[in-house]
């Protein structure tokens, strides 16, 4: 199978922000396109996503430079050649030659990589999962756990909560009852909200970021709104959170402004550690700024073993960064977005290395989304633990959700 075609396009993310859009055929005539997210709170070792920075367009967001790069560079790459996607990964990374993808674009190479895989797929007659699963993983495949950010905070929704992200995770393998559970608690927190007088207006990811008084408020709330819908935390679901600490630090301190303190990071690692006895919370998602790796490391000896510590900007899907972690044993679960290294190919790389460490992967979305399932697709191919993808509410993260309805019902 050769490459007969890719063209780049310039769409719209779920923040109305421009992001590309890559269609690619093959010389059977399948055609197959990939719509590339974009993060908010970006860690600063991500791969480059290229941006024009023409105040112009669209208050210099534009991504034409990147779609000229697919429609120009990397066309001229890839027409002709073998459609293999771990060679084509290989070639666009060697042909943008910088550690960062900053000549090319983040952007503009992986929604080739994510296009050329769906593309092959499709024509094998193999839904995606089961392509990336034979492909990439030697057949395996298996539904991961669904994490809901139910409140958002943080720059997801105007710094309303220090912590970015409440989740909750329902105790469900199942897609069909996991997705159940997580909307049916999800629309007990909006009735509970309303109730309460407060808002319940969304942030980036579709959760609820009402005026409460502390961030610990939060769980209060969703445990009490989790009861009224008929399940108990730490049996029926566990809570999580994604701390975003990066995105508070300053200078060696952790400012907590809604809580109106200032804290250092024994302190944050005792306040973690009273939220997890307190609330149960199970699951810790950058809770250290990403390169302060000292408190990482200490958090992880006295956290619960059977809870998660995991990195995200810490990481950045890099395996070297993961090497180091593992190295330090500054955590024990690896959160995994395409977007942040840049190709297909070294998002499975960087799996691998966590599972062969023994830790537990959770493939992720992005605060700015598209209605593209294919980390839902990726999760279940490669038997990741988690899929992480918002709100059970708008359709940039509820295709996701629904794509592993799909699959667990062999559509």
């Amino acid at each position: 199978m050769k490459i007969k075609d890719v063209k780049a396009i310039e769409i719209l993310d779920s923040r109305g922000n421009p992001t590309v859009r890559t269609y690619l055929t093959l010389d059977d005539g399948t055609i197959a396109a990939a719509s590339v997210p974009s993060g908010a709170s970006t860690g600063t070792h991500e791969a480059i996503e290229l941006r024009d920075k023409d105040q112009k367009r669209y208050g210099g967001q534009g991504v034409l430079n990147a779609v000229n790069n697919v429609n120009y560079v990397i066309k001229k790459m890839v027409i002709g050649a073998d459609a293999d996607p771990k060679t084509i990964d290989q070639k666009m990374i060697a042909l943008d030659g910088t550690p960062d993808k900053s000549r090319l674009g983040a952007n503009a190479i992986l929604s080739v990589s994510e296009a050329l895989n769906r593309a092959l797929a499709s024509s094998s007659k193999k839904p995606l999962w089961r392509f990336l699963s034979d492909y990439y993983f030697e057949g395996k495949g298996n539904a991961p756990k669904i994490m809901f950010n139910v409140v958002n905070g943080g720059k997801h929704a105007s710094w309303n909560f220090d912590i970015q992200e409440f989740i909750i995770i329902p105790q469900r393998q199942l897609a069909s009852e996991a997705v159940r559970m997580g909307a049916e608690i999800y629309h007990a927190i909006k009735k509970n909200l309303k109730k309460k007088g407060l808002s319940t207006l969304v942030g980036d990811e579709g959760g609820f970021s009402p005026n409460l008084n502390s961030n610990e408020e939060v769980f209060q709330v969703i445990i009490e709104s989790a009861t009224n819908a008929g399940y108990v935390n730490g049996k029926d679901y566990r809570l999580a959170i994604d701390a975003a600490a990066s995105e508070f630090y300053s200078g060696s301190k952790y400012i907590l402004k809604k809580d109106n303190r200032e804290v250092s990071g024994d302190e944050l690692i005792n306040y973690y550690l009273s939220l997890e006895k307190k609330y149960l919370v199970h699951s810790f998602e950058d809770a250290f700024h990403e390169d302060d790796w000292e408190n990482w490391t200490k958090f992880m000896t006295r956290l619960d073993p059977h809870n998660l510590l995991i990195g995200d900007d810490l990481l950045c899907t890099d395996t070297k960064r993961i090497k180091i972690g593992h190295e330090k044993k500054s955590i024990n679960s690896v959160l995994i977005k395409l977007n942040q290294i840049g190709t297909v190919l070294e998002t499975v790389e960087a799996i691998k290395m966590t599972q062969k460490y023994g830790w537990a992967v959770a493939v992720s979305h992005r605060s700015g989304e598209t209605e593209d399932p294919f980390i839902a697709d990726l999760a279940y191919a490669s038997s990741a633990e988690f899929l992480k993808t918002g709100a059970p509410a708008r359709s940039d993260r509820v295709s996701k959700h629904n794509r592993l309805i799909e699959i667990e019902n062999k559509l």
